[in-house]
């Protein structure tokens, strides 16, 4: 059980409310701990108090809007998610389930209504979840742990449709698993002779870190690192082992295996290109919430995973802004003062201004120092009106407001969460420096081409926007989050706030979608045939300091009077390269694969790939089955399948069954034929439906288009049997137009599922 304050803002009732003493009392058995997405079965007791619950009174039992568990059913005994309701002086009870029956975050609500009779004090309402008395399974729970999950019970006695919330909870504790595999993690760009650390942790079927490890690893360096001890022990009651004091003395790629005791390798770091170089690379999830608005977990909680359990080197709290009051705005800052630490980690203060997307729409917001005011896009939730005047209502009074007080030290990211940002509807290149086009919620590369179509020079970003209580490693369990959470890669020359604010400012970044092997090193530079001068500061904004140059990275705004452009690109991935996509703007001027057709093999790949619309009910349904006609599928690997209730099966050797779906981004499949050029390959979905003669797929990908509002599309093409290309160099000559903005990025691909973006080179005549 834990107390919680007299919360009348769950009904959103302010006046006449009655004593929280007087509302009764409510109990669940079993309490304690549970695996999180298991099954287990609970009996929640309400105990009426002084004024029982009067004829048309009713219950909430209401769960957060970040919980991913199961929908309570009433019509199917034999069914998992069972769920039965009784009076115990035999009122009878009208029950129904609504996921938006509550204040948020507390909006997923069984709602149980007192339709005939009524309770009088000591009569009780007994809820049984997950009944498994006729053969079901029980009710299957969340999949991300949490140490207070609450039942929320809210009452309303007196039949005034004022719900008020019990004083006390039953709660009961969401733990993980035992480990399904383990992460190895080091940084991905050092200098020679700079000293780093192995970070292990074993991950639940879910993602969850595990403390269920017991496992002695054999350590093996590939490449020259020294002070690697050639074991180690990942002890029970540990979610994460750290070797310290690593290094190497000269440059090289370098890479550490884990072995078990048979030998096998058990997991692979991400690579680390060592070389000297100004800058280095830190990874950061700046993008996330934790319970006091709408996610899971404390505040402090969520900043000690990212640290400890996720191994980012920055991280950022975004809670929206309508539900931050200022005591929380208060602790907020002291969260983060205390985690700074200058060289081992950042936190970086800040919060999302969430005004509506006809206002503007998400915006992050992030500052150098703590103790800034916060301009607010409502106080929706907030009862407490003294800090009203700083609303800023829609997204350019927000600008104007960093401009008025000569914030120009404020750094802010638009973004596509539950309300979409609308560039077009303002935007300050002195402030927002960046895009965000890939989280949780998916990926959304078309906010990035909002943004040339707008003659906007901005950077881009990844983060997980993250509800679970897991930034920096933010899976999408099995709820409609379709995506993993995004990791940003920062170029800079140490770690601390002055030097992310000013990578940021600089657009000196790039951002993948995260996951395992989400950590991958770009080098990209750009390189011209005659002078030209690079400004970091936008010069169409106002005046801009600019310098000479032949090259530039990302990020960078070049004016270019005459001459010609090219990349050097040299990636270094955990997972084979499946390409390498060049953009001039939203335009794809070149596609590099590290591998030729003469290479291809049996192996076919099918994507399909989208989001229905820019709101929050973006999802596309892809469920569908492929069927090879005069073939068979030797074998079929799923691609991007986050989702453990959602899986790619077998159901004949001809046959290929799957429920999935995308939310911008992609999932799909490989499959290795008996027969590389024999039969026809027949694929069904909701939306596309298509016949491809089997010798008709090569290495260039071949589209069906659905397209609507945004790209929906299905494609399919070769690989080889097996590559095994992890590193790939090349350089490239890239056409420039004669006038106006070029904005040459990468968008790099990985056999994973793994894709990353670059900050875009702004090059104009």
């Amino acid at each position: 059980m834990t107390t919680a304050p007299w919360e009348k803002i769950d009904s959103g009732v302010i006046r006449n409310a009655i004593s929280p003493d007087q509302l009764g009392n409510a109990t669940i058995t079993p309490d304690g701990s549970f695996e999180a997405g298991s099954y287990a079965s609970f009996t929640l007791t309400y105990t009426a108090g002084i004024f029982g619950i009067d004829d048309s009174g009713s219950l909430r039992i209401c769960f957060r809007f970040a919980s991913d568990q199961s929908t309570p059913q009433f019509d199917d005994p034999k069914g998992a998610n069972f769920c039965v309701v009784e009076a115990s002086n035999g009122a009878t009870l009208q029950v129904r389930w609504d996921p938006k029956a509550n204040v948020r975050p507390w909006d997923r609500t069984l709602w149980i209504k007192v339709v005939k009779g009524y309770l009088k004090e000591g009569d009780r309402i007994t809820i049984r979840f997950g009944v498994t008395d006729h053969g079901g399974p029980g009710m299957r729970l969340q999949t991300f742990c949490e140490t207070t999950f609450e039942f929320r019970v809210l009452a309303d006695p007196i039949a005034t449709f004022n719900f008020q919330t019990l004083p006390v909870q039953p709660t009961i504790a969401i733990v993980p698993g035992a480990p399904e595999r383990y992460i190895a993690t080091i940084p991905t760009r050092r200098r020679p002779g700079e000293t780093f650390a192995l970070k292990i942790k074993g991950e639940d079927k879910w993602g969850n870190p595990s403390d269920r490890c017991d496992q002695i690893f054999k350590l093996e360096a590939v490449g020259p690192i020294t002070g690697l001890p050639p074991e180690i022990r990942h002890k029970p009651g540990a979610f994460a082992t750290t070797v310290e004091g690593l290094s190497v003395a000269e440059e090289a790629d370098v890479e550490i295996r884990l072995r078990d005791a048979t030998g096998a390798v058990v997991a692979t770091s991400n690579p680390l290109r060592v070389k000297d170089a100004s800058f280095v690379h830190f990874w950061g999830d700046l993008h996330g919430q934790s319970e006091e608005t709408i996610g899971t977990g404390s505040a402090r909680e969520y900043f000690a995973f990212a640290r400890d359990r996720a191994f980012v080197d920055a991280c950022g709290h975004q809670g929206n802004d309508f539900q931050i009051t200022d005591a929380f705005w208060d602790e907020l800052n002291q969260i983060t003062k205390a985690f700074d630490a200058p060289g081992s980690f950042v936190a970086l203060p800040g919060y999302e201004w969430s005004g509506n997307t006809s206002l503007g729409g998400d915006r992050n917001v992030y500052f150098p120092t703590e103790g800034r005011r916060i301009r607010r896009s409502s106080h929706a939730l907030i009862e407490d009106h003294a800090t009203l005047a700083d609303d800023r209502t829609t997204a350019k009074e927000l600008f104007e407001a960093f401009a008025k007080d000569e914030e120009f030290d404020v750094v802010c990211f638009a973004h596509c969460g539950g309300r979409y940002a609308d560039i077009a509807v303002a935007h300050d290149g002195r402030f927002e420096r960046s895009v965000e086009v890939h989280s949780s919620w998916g990926s959304f590369e078309w906010l990035l081409h909002d943004a040339f179509k707008l003659g906007y020079r901005v950077g881009v970003v990844t983060n997980s926007d993250g509800h679970k209580g897991r930034p920096g490693a933010s899976y999408p369990g099995s709820g409609k989050f379709g995506a993993i959470g995004g990791l940003s890669c920062y170029l800079m020359p140490e770690l601390n706030r002055t030097a992310l604010l000013d990578c940021l400012r600089k657009r000196h970044h790039y951002g993948t979608t995260g996951g395992p092997g989400g950590r991958i090193i770009i080098d990209l530079t750009a390189d011209f045939s005659a002078e030209a001068t690079l400004y970091h500061d936008d010069p169409k904004l106002g005046p801009a300091e600019g310098k000479a140059a032949t090259s530039a990275t990302m990020g960078d705004i070049v004016h270019l009077p005459s001459g010609e452009m090219s990349v050097n690109v040299s990636l270094l991935t955990g997972s084979p390269i499946e390409r390498v996509e060049i953009f001039n703007g939203a335009e794809l001027t070149q596609t590099l694969r590290p591998f030729s057709e003469k290479d291809l093999g049996s192996r076919i790949r099918v994507l399909w790939e989208g989001a229905e619309y820019r709101g929050r009910f973006r999802e596309v349904i892809w469920d569908g089955t492929a069927h090879l006609k005069g073939n068979e599928f030797v074998k079929s690997v799923p691609i991007n399948f986050f989702n453990r209730d959602k899986a790619l099966k077998s159901v004949a050797p001809d046959t290929l069954a799957w429920k999935s779906l995308t939310t911008g981004n992609f999932s799909g499949f490989d499959a290795w034929l008996a027969d590389g050029q024999s039969g026809v390959l027949a694929i069904d979905t909701p939306l596309i439906s298509c016949e491809i003669p089997v010798a008709d797929i090569g290495i260039d990908s071949i589209v069906r288009d659905a397209s609507g509002e945004l790209p929906r599309f299905l494609q399919v093409f070769r690989l080889p049997d097996e590559s095994r290309h992890r590193s790939f160099s090349f350089e490239a000559p890239v056409p420039i137009k004669a006038s106006g903005d070029n904005p040459i990025y990468l968008r790099v691909t990985m056999e994973d599922g793994t894709r990353a973006w670059t900050s875009p080179i702004y090059v104009y005549r």
